[in-house]
């Protein structure tokens, strides 16, 4: 990117979002959580976590776990504050709650420059998870310009908003591999490391004030770690706020801190300047016996390593090093970092005093926030988000939609199909059901089983998206149905021209074109049934379960395998849209009179002449073209909207 280019994007920085600096501030951070642990157990192990106070098991108590225990600090804008610990020491917790993300109740208060967090400042806020959720089929660039294209506000051109992705890639060091596919550890693409600051580059695309990230160097080696700290640098030196959580640092890594803050089941160690930590714990009788990493000496003692052939004591009892390093912390340290926020905070509230406005300044600023806020909240209409996100749909779903695997499996099946009823004559009525029924259970379940899966794994990407503000819910919802259309429609239309014409049915083109659009349709109804369910039940396995029971009870139904339904289970066949789509085709191949006969609803007696035949009834033979087509597009639009109400339960 040239000069002028890169002058053309800091110029736009300030329409992209307000840049305004943020001090974050942080008091007596407490977060408890309760579980139920089984009295007697073998280890005496902490059971699953209460997902609501009323439920109980029977025979478990309920116990109550400390996960951050009065975490005070202060990061200012142009640091980056560093959070360092062992698993399970409340990094991520601590995270979220500055990040306002996290949904249980703690106690304690968190300041972003001297106020409680707000949406307003949320929206000014990146928030970098620890996995990277990601597109896998989508390049680095179109990942960066589709976030772009939804994130920025709408007084930005399209040709601006691609700019700006652009810089952003040059900025992380990105610009080599930007053709490249994003991948995932089934599909290879680009690095880790590269991974992570397409991750970074999402946030960046807003400009944020405020930047939180949550172990982004894992699986990094010491290279890639050291540029990714370097890059973060970079931006705290443009006066943006960085807080990280960091495993492991080297000591290239650490040196590169401007606070610290150190963790050990969730009570703090040390706050304060990075440099500066080595010789607190020297005073506090805890230095190591030969030059070490810092972060490697600080990590051991929040796991408790303290030997006295490790480190030198100043006193010559060996306490215990949590208790030891906690008692110090809270008798010399702490007081100091609540002392030092409680200054910081009294300066910024005489400055506040000693500025004057006037009223009509007052009403100025409150109606510039209501402006900005109003273009955060809906940076672009609804339109122009449905088509970016169905543009950005049909580049990532088509490889899946039509691999090689799925298109060789149609293919295959129909032409097994067509083989097995090769020229078959319309007087093999029972064959002809055979095959007809078969359309119907492959392209019931098919489809059915494919869009199962649809939501359970984009949660977590739609759940980021949400939180973030990218889109509304309804045009990512109608933007996936549209464009599934073209991929969840090619395929059966294939299988639908090789196996007619190889079976031999009617060959008139009315009775074939009518085939195809009953087949095509009941695609849609069953891949509405899986999306319900997905929607519905949010775990793949489960879901999974369910749609193989519900396809299995509709199959049954289907009027195949059994004509005479008991009386009392006959309400289920009605439910079936097997049952609609198998009745249409023996309708289209046979007639109306004729199908009816062979679905065991004829007119004729019984064999005693007792009349109509047992299991059929009046509402049977009323099932005819128009009832049938009727059911399928109930089911086609209610399917779709119990999905769409299920995705609005999703909090985010």
């Amino acid at each position: 990117m040239g000069a002028e280019e890169g002058d053309q994007y800091h110029g736009m920085e300030s329409l992209v979002s307000s840049s305004s600096q943020i001090t974050l501030k942080f008091v007596d951070v407490c977060c408890r959580v309760k579980y139920r642990s089984k009295p007697g157990g073998a280890n005496g192990g902490i059971g699953r976590v209460l997902s609501c106070r009323g439920s109980h098991d029977k025979g478990s108590v309920e116990e109550e776990r400390t996960v951050l225990n009065g975490i005070s600090g202060m990061v200012s804008p142009g640091e980056i504050l560093a959070v360092l610990g062992p698993s399970g020491s409340g990094k991520s917790t601590l995270l979220n709650i500055l990040a306002g993300r996290l949904q249980a109740n703690y106690t304690g208060s968190v300041l972003a420059n001297g106020h409680p967090l707000s949406k307003s400042v949320s929206r000014r806020t990146g928030f970098v998870t620890q996995d990277d959720i990601l597109y896998p089929h989508l390049t680095v660039k179109e990942t960066l310009v589709f976030c772009s294209l939804l994130r920025l506000p709408k007084t930005l051109t399209v040709k601006d908003k691609t700019r700006v992705a652009e810089s952003v890639i040059v900025e992380l060091g990105l610009a080599k591999c930007e053709n490249t596919i994003i991948g995932n550890s089934f599909i290879r693409g680009v690095s880790g490391g590269e991974r992570k600051r397409v991750s970074i580059g999402h946030e960046m695309l807003v400009n944020p004030s405020l930047l939180l990230l949550d172990e982004p160097t894992s699986g990094l080696d010491s290279t890639a770690a050291h540029r990714l700290v370097s890059t973060l640098g970079a931006l705290a030196r443009k006066g943006k706020t960085i807080v990280s959580s960091m495993h492991q640092p080297s000591s290239r890594v650490y040196q590169m801190f401007d606070s610290v803050l150190l963790l050990s089941e969730g009570n703090c160690l040390y706050f304060g300047k990075g440099s500066a930590a080595m010789d607190y714990f020297a005073s506090a009788g805890f230095s190591p016996s030969f030059p070490m990493n810092p972060a490697d000496f600080m990590l051991d003692l929040a796991n408790g390593v303290g030997q006295m052939d490790q480190y030198q004591f100043d006193q010559g009892e060996k306490p215990s090093v949590k208790q030891s390093l906690i008692s110090s912390y809270n008798s010399t340290l702490a007081p100091r970092v609540k002392a030092a926020i409680e200054a910081d905070a009294a300066a910024r509230e005489r400055l506040v005093k000693g500025t004057t406005t006037t009223t009509k300044q007052r009403k100025e600023e409150k109606r510039r926030s209501s402006i900005e806020r109003s273009k955060n909240q809906s940076s672009i209409g609804w339109f122009s988000q449905f088509a970016i996100l169905l543009r950005r749909g049909l580049k990532e779903r088509r490889h899946e939609a039509f691999s090689s695997l799925r298109v060789c499996q149609v293919i295959a099946a129909a032409m097994l199909a067509g083989a097995m009823w090769w020229r078959s004559d319309i007087g093999d009525v029972h064959d002809r059901l055979g095959l007809l029924f078969f359309i119907s259970i492959f392209w019931g379940v098919f489809p059915a089983f494919n869009s199962v899966f649809t939501f359970p794994q984009e949660r977590a990407l739609f759940a980021k998206e949400r939180a973030s503000g990218m889109y509304t819910l309804s045009s990512y919802y109608v933007a996936r149905l549209v464009g599934d259309l073209p991929m969840e429609l090619l395929l059966p239309a294939a299988f639908g021209v090789v196996c007619y014409w190889m079976a031999g049915l009617r060959p008139d083109p009315v009775s074939f074109l009518l085939t195809m659009a009953i087949l095509l349709g009941y695609v849609l109804v069953a891949q509405g049934l899986g999306l319900a369910l997905g929607a519905a039940i949010m775990d793949a396995k489960q879901a999974s379960t369910v749609v193989t029971v519900t396809m299995l009870a509709f199959l049954l139904t289907g009027g195949f395998y059994v004509n005479k339904v008991p009386a009392w289970m006959q309400w289920l066949k009605y439910t079936s849209f097997t049952y609609y789509c198998y009745k249409l085709l023996i309708i289209v191949q046979y007639g109306q009179a004729r199908a009816n006969e062979l679905m065991g609803c004829a007119h004729d007696h019984d064999a005693r002449g007792r009349g109509r035949r047992p299991g059929c009834g009046v509402v049977e033979e009323e099932v005819g073209t128009v009832v049938s087509v009727a059911a399928l597009l109930v089911m086609f639009v209610g399917y779709r909207l119990l999905a769409y109400a299920a995705l609005r339960r999703i909090k985010v």
